[in-house]
């Protein structure tokens, strides 16, 4: 079933007017509006006929137009272009709290570029009080921008007022209209504004396109410099396509704003008082009044906004801003508001379109009153529900995924830091030396291994995630020279969500996973969870002499990974639906397959350390074996074995928080080389799931070890660096 499409904030779909507008463009009108020929003419007049209509919808003169690839854009454009051509005047900006990432981003780097920005509160509705505006001016304010509609709650800003302040004090004006225009009308005049920010595809139009209006006569330094497009302005040869579709979406706006404006906001109102009269305790976030149209930013109290919009499969709508999807902390909107935080987790923002209907409207509301009551246990749905196992996709039911969702690794150490240190002299491996098990001598040949590991669903299949976390928490116990000799399951489930089934099918992939490893799961402990978790305490026996942990690690060592990485981002594309198959197969394969025979190959030589690369990622275990240890490494890029198809994910942004995480954590000791991308520091630094050992051995047992090794079927195991040098645990990451 196709959802109910209420997101209408974070992107719109191409009108059919626009698209035949657009369309002799894509064909036999494909000329370069440059070229004085025909086919050059013709394109010319299309990109004047859209800036007329453009300039018609705002009130202003089709010369004060100037096309850009969207709303971004534009807002780099007025702000980084003003305060550069400005600068001998003044370095002072006034924005508000509550901007779009678009603003925010900028006044931030012009923060660390000698500007000086005043960030204005908001008062409980998100609005901004015009006195705190006029305070804020000193005589070195060059620029004030203030959005007209805040996208998160749709809250309309007094910019009119602004408009007038700014004018008064011949100080610049720029005001973001990407969510208001179309929906309420806008004018140029009556903000007062010098410069305006028009993003096409909140507007009925394509993606990549925008506008920004700049009045005549104001300073503005232009960022893309080439010919003299646009008016010399904006160098790059104008995307005829997309301009056209642009400019007939704005004088479709103008032709249809009373009528449209009029159905949006019945459609949310009959949304907000569906939902209010079920929730009655719902808290309704935003201006009562001067509020968008279609906009209804609404919070549930003690409900997690990812975890309602996980349930919610057959409605599309997003927990705060768009640009937002990933995070499940507080949006900078709502902490400005001060929203409480039991409100502030639960909020959804929903908003309708010209399109949405008054069915689809009593559909959303029934839609999304079950999926409350089911989480609010108010609904015995889910129990009953014992059928249809093969259609349910777990990672849906969650806003984590497996080790990505850990505790920053930041915070976890600064609490770990305040523990004593154990004084037991059987004690041999505690917290000190960061690894993830412990270590307690029985007598002077024996001694108990114990580790536990437990997360969110990876996979969307519950068998398979029940054998990979069976296989992550057994990892641990190889990591350390140990054999295991018994398991302990740890089950949070959301009994009011998912069928009793769903947990047997779990526990069973981690039944057959022990048994593979020659265990016996004997029991453990199950709670009732807003989202299915499962992991294991597993305890083993190793010998005390010759106990393996990563705070041993030698200059001369080589370091060897028995397993490829990425499988924190191709989770995230699994739960995404883009993972290619063969590509989360390969995943699902290197996720499932134990350590053992890894472990039973390390056993046979002189290894100095080892550790296994789990939720923080190669890079971020290798600090822990660097620091411990006290020396300096060096990987090479290169070499380093990577799942197939995690790049071309990366590249397209497919990234969990706690691979960001991650990259943050070891930014402290990783000297990157001139040469290593972005993209692959993500990926060393990806939040692994039963990943691969990480081997530091004396260089001349390397090629011994790679070759029983590969000749045990671990055929992906590759030398990835060295150890180098005694030292602080710096990281050379380094390509050949």
């Amino acid at each position: 079933m196709t959802p109910i499409y209420l997101d209408y904030n974070a992107t719109t779909p191409i009108d059919k007017e626009v698209a035949d507008a657009m369309r002799p463009y894509i064909g036999e009108l494909f000329g370069n509006p440059s070229s004085t020929h025909e086919y050059g003419l013709a394109a010319k007049k299309a990109v004047m006929t859209a800036r007329k209509q453009v300039a018609d919808l705002i009130g202003c003169y089709p010369e004060e137009i100037i096309f850009t690839s969207g709303g971004t854009e534009s807002n780099n454009f007025a702000i980084k272009g003003t305060a550069y051509a400005n600068r001998h005047k003044g370095n002072h900006i006034i924005t508000s709290s509550v901007e779009h990432p678009a603003v925010v981003e900028v006044c931030k780097y012009l923060a660390e570029n000698g500007f000086k920005i005043t960030w204005l509160p908001v008062d409980e509705y998100g609005m901004v009080n015009p006195d705190d505006v006029l305070k804020a001016i000193t005589p070195e304010t060059i620029l004030i921008t203030i959005m007209h509609a805040n996208n998160e709650v749709g809250t309309i800003q007094p910019v009119e007022q602004i408009g007038e302040i700014a004018k008064h004090h011949k100080i610049l004006f720029h005001s973001d209209v990407a969510q208001s225009l179309g929906k309420i009308p806008v004018s140029v005049d009556k903000m007062g504004v010098n410069l305006l920010s028009v993003a096409g595809h909140k507007l009925y139009a394509p993606k990549g396109i925008g506008a920004l209006y700049i009045t005549k006569g104001t300073n503005i330094q232009k960022l893309i410099h080439g010919a003299d497009h646009e008016m010399n302005m904006r160098a790059g040869t104008e995307n005829v396509i997309q301009i056209a579709g642009l400019g007939k979406a704005c004088e479709i706006a103008g032709r249809d704003l009373q009528k449209n404006r009029n159905h949006m906001k019945n459609m949310r109102d009959a949304l907000s008082a569906g939902l209010i009269k079920s929730f009655p305790s719902a808290k309704l976030n935003g201006h009562p009044e001067e509020r968008l149209p279609n906009t209804l930013s609404i919070s549930f109290h003690g409900i997690e906004a990812n975890t309602l919009l996980s349930e919610l499969t057959e409605v599309a709508a997003s927990a705060g801003a768009a640009c937002h999807t990933d995070s499940i902390e507080i949006s900078s909107v709502l902490k400005a508001m001060q929203v409480p935080e039991e409100f502030a987790m639960g909020t959804i923002r929903f908003s309708t379109g010209k399109y949405t209907s008054t069915e689809e409207i009593e559909k959303a509301v029934l839609h999304i009153t079950a999926a409350l009551l089911k989480l609010t246990g108010s609904s015995t749905h889910a129990l009953s529900a014992t059928s249809g196992l093969k259609d349910i996709k777990l990672t849906r039911f969650t806003h984590g995924l497996g080790c990505a969702c850990k505790i920053r690794p930041q915070y976890l150490e600064k609490v770990l830091m305040d523990f004593p240190v154990p004084v037991d002299p059987n004690v041999l491996v505690s917290l000190s030396t960061s690894d993830d098990a412990a270590v307690y001598r029985i007598n002077e040949n024996l001694a108990i291994v114990q580790t536990i590991d437990f997360f969110t669903p990876i996979v969307d299949d519950p068998y398979t995630f029940g054998a990979i976390a069976a296989a992550n928490a057994l990892s641990d116990i190889y990591a350390m020279g140990g054999k295991p000799l018994f398991a302990l399951n740890i089950v949070g489930f959301p009994d009011k969500r998912l069928p009793i089934e769903v947990l047997r099918a779990i526990l069973k992939g981690a039944s057959d996973k022990a048994a593979e490893a020659g265990i016996s799961i004997l029991g453990g402990h199950t709670v009732e969870d807003t989202e299915p978790k499962f992991g294991m305490a597993v305890t083993g026996t190793v010998d005390p002499n010759k106990i393996l942990t990563n705070s041993n690690a030698r200059p001369g060592d080589v370091l060897i990974l028995t397993k490829p990485i990425g499988t924190g981002i191709i989770a995230t594309g699994i739960k995404s639906g883009i993972t290619p198959p063969e590509t989360e197969k390969e995943a699902i394969n290197v996720m499932s397959e134990l350590n053992d025979r890894a472990a039973e190959v390390m056993r046979e030589f002189p290894v100095n350390a080892c550790t296994d690369v789990t939720g923080f990622g190669l890079l971020g275990h290798l600090k822990e074996m660097t620091i411990a240890s006290g020396v300096d490494a060096e990987l090479i890029s290169d070499i380093i074995p990577v799942i197939n198809g995690t790049k071309e994910l990366a590249a397209n942004n497919v990234i969990p928080g706690g691979t960001k995480n991650n990259l943050d954590f070891v930014s402290d000791v990783v000297v990157w080389g001139e040469n290593i991308s972005q993209q692959d520091k993500i990926i060393f630094c990806d939040a692994q799931t039963s990943g691969g050992l990480l081997i530091s051995v004396p260089l001349k047992f390397e090629d011994e070890l790679l070759k029983s090794l590969h000749s045990k079927g671990i055929r992906r195991a590759e030398k990835i660096g060295r150890v180098i040098n005694k030292g602080s645990g710096k990281i050379f990451v380094i390509s050949n």
